[in-house]
């Protein structure tokens, strides 16, 4: 915007534009642009949704993302197959990433239509890992990583009784997939899909970018009114998540250009991407600064940085999430030699 501008005019100018004015419903779907439809599946709890997007290919449709393994879900894919046309078909399913909403449906879709499963190595790797664990007790170290972290006995106890539930969200993946790497650049239909890989919130998140036709499908790497979340967890408690994410948004705002409509996994398709990669960035960073000057204060545990982190209570429902980006943080300010560790008997 030139200098000129009177600073009224730069202040109401809308900084985000949302071109679509209602999301399709379940079972239905949206075009975005010719060749690209939004396709919105439900979900359980605060999020009520994933948006997942089909792209014309070969005669058929390639496929992002599934949605989480429900009743619910599969009865809008159903819903879709019926009003398809004679003959459409599942070219191939690409997964960002292997969280259950994301991924849920892929061994069902892929066995349905007979076609590959594409995903990063680590995502698919790890996702199976995490699928080993269902019906599996929880294992002591984790436990105890939670305790560390401020858990009382109440919350220990819920933690057992759910875990090993991941698996149930997802039905059984392919047993080969096609592997994708950062930088690949893939043909489907008309145009050209170039990945571009993000970490801290999945070991190895793939968004796609068509500079054809100015999509980015961002996943949960960008989303426009959240933040997804970053988290550490008991299997790799000194791991450092959110420098591989604050650098990880800063790669994508060098690599996909502004002009991108950004197709995310949740909210609205939206543009002004580099915009919000910076709020993004900046909103961690002053995080990292409070929860610093916090320590200050004493030493704290990670449920005590709650008020630092988030603008509300955390409910039992989200202490799981809150304590893994609470230790993100103090992961990330130990790695900047800004905090140390010290454990005590309890």
């Amino acid at each position: 915007m030139d200098s000129d501008t009177p600073a009224r005019e730069r202040l109401i100018k809308p900084v985000f534009d949302y071109p679509f004015a209602q999301p399709p419903e379940p079972g239905q779907t949206l075009e975005v642009v010719p060749g690209v439809q939004w396709i919105r599946m439900p979900m359980p709890g605060a999020l009520s949704h994933i948006n997942i997007w089909s792209v014309a290919d070969d005669g058929g449709f390639a496929q992002f993302d599934t949605g989480l393994r429900t009743e619910e879900t599969a009865a809008a894919w159903r819903t879709l197959f019926a009003a398809a046309p004679p003959g459409a078909r599942m070219t191939r399913v690409l997964i960002t990433h292997m969280h259950p909403d994301h991924v849920g449906m892929a061994g069902w879709l892929t066995r349905k239509f007979n076609c590959r499963m594409w995903m990063t190595r680590q995502e698919y790797l790890y996702c199976r890992v995490l699928m080993a664990d269902t019906g599996r007790e929880a294992p002591e170290a984790a436990v105890d990583f939670f305790r560390r972290a401020g858990w009382g006995e109440a919350a220990l106890e819920a933690y057992r009784a759910r875990f090993g539930n991941f698996g149930k969200g997802i039905h059984s993946l392919p047993d080969s997939f096609n592997r994708v790497v950062d930088g690949q650049r893939i043909p489907i239909g008309e145009h050209v899909w170039r990945v571009v890989v993000g970490t801290g919130h999945s070991p190895e998140h793939a968004c796609y970018h068509c500079p054809d036709l100015k999509l980015f499908i961002s996943g949960d790497q960008v989303l426009p009114r959240i933040s997804s979340n970053v988290s550490v967890y008991p299997t790799e408690p000194d791991a450092d998540p959110m420098s591989d994410w604050l650098e990880s948004l800063a790669k994508i705002k060098a690599e996909v250009p502004d002009e991108v409509l950004v197709l995310p996994a949740h909210n609205e398709p939206f543009t002004g991407a580099h915009l919000r990669l910076q709020e993004l960035i900046a909103w961690h960073e002053a995080a990292l600064v409070r929860v610093g000057e916090t320590l200050r204060a004493g030493p704290q545990r990670a449920v005590d940085l709650f008020p630092a982190l988030f603008p509300r209570v955390v409910g039992s429902d989200l202490l799981g999430f809150a304590t893994g980006e609470a230790l993100a943080h103090l992961n990330c300010l130990i790695a900047r030699d800004l905090a140390r560790r010290h454990t005590t008997a309890d």
